[in-house]
């Protein structure tokens, strides 16, 4: 019994993943991505319904458009696979069975699922303009609310914990205010800073510190291969204005958001192992 309902669970995770792969290339365009109808972004044409059954349409597609035969990005088959895989693995390590559902299981998974769309669409947006979208955040900020809420009331979580959360979101959204009002600026850094907040909600202070650690080090990984390649290559450029450009071209949020993700899973898995 349980094997339907994992199946369906996955079927249900490509369908996110379909979903993600339509919001990241549309909100950064301010685009509609509830109702406006999916279209090839290359010629336009309207996706009838057998384009748009996630994974099983790439391969009998052969990976084209059905109208004008352009390629289709394999990263969008494999984040409807992903996807998929990730909702069902959480699933199987809160140990989800059909007989014994429960609403407290079933609300957490929901507040997962909707966490996991807050990351993969930072990440995305970010890998792809080196931007973390607004509206985005903003999201992500008002589900963590609502995690507080339902932590405090139903959970009985620790009141002043999240109270501090909820103290620096305001801070930190008024200083962003203030300097954007002051520099007209679209500060980065600030927008990272209010990610971390909403990551340690959701998946606590450890994972997300160990986050933290885990994406410096693939940033210094980063910044080394791309001087040794600079080297390699004898290109002649200053050293302030190269440092200043691969800076400009490191995407934070994707790095924050993969080994979040990635973590999150990892605990659930040893939680599982262990319980």
């Amino acid at each position: 019994m349980n094997i339907f309902f994992y199946i369906i669970l996955f079927i249900i995770g490509t369908l996110f993943g379909s979903f993600y792969t339509l919001a990241v290339y549309r909100i950064p365009k301010k685009q509609d991505i509830t109702h406006t109808h999916s279209y090839c972004p290359n010629c336009n044409h309207k996706l009838g319904l057998l384009d748009l059954f996630p994974v099983f349409s790439y391969i009998f597609l052969g990976g084209k458009c059905r109208y004008c035969k352009d390629k289709i990005r394999p990263r969008y088959f494999m984040l409807e696979i992903l996807t998929g895989i990730v909702f069902v693995s959480i699933a199987y390590f809160m140990s989800f069975d059909i007989m014994n559902l429960n609403t407290t299981k079933i609300i957490e998974y929901s507040f997962i699922a909707l966490y996991l769309t807050f990351l993969i669409l930072i990440s995305g947006i970010d890998k792809e303009n080196r931007k973390i979208n607004k509206s985005v955040l903003v999201y992500g900020i008002v589900i963590s609310i609502m995690y507080i809420i339902y932590l405090c009331i139903v959970g009985q979580a620790n009141i002043y914990r999240y109270g501090i959360y909820l103290i620096l979101y305001i801070i930190i959204l008024m200083f962003d205010k203030i300097t954007l009002r002051k520099y007209r600026k679209n500060n980065y850094v600030i927008k990272i800073l209010l990610m971390i907040i909403t990551m340690a909600v959701f998946t606590g202070e450890y994972i997300t510190a160990t986050s933290i650690e885990f994406t410096l080090l693939i940033i210094a990984i980063y910044l080394l291969i791309y001087k040794l390649k600079q080297r390699k290559n004898r290109r002649i450029m200053r050293e302030k204005y190269a440092e200043k450009q691969i800076s400009n071209e490191i995407s934070i949020g994707f790095y924050l958001a993969v080994t979040n993700i990635l973590l999150l899973i990892y605990v659930l898995f040893f939680n599982w192992y262990i319980g």
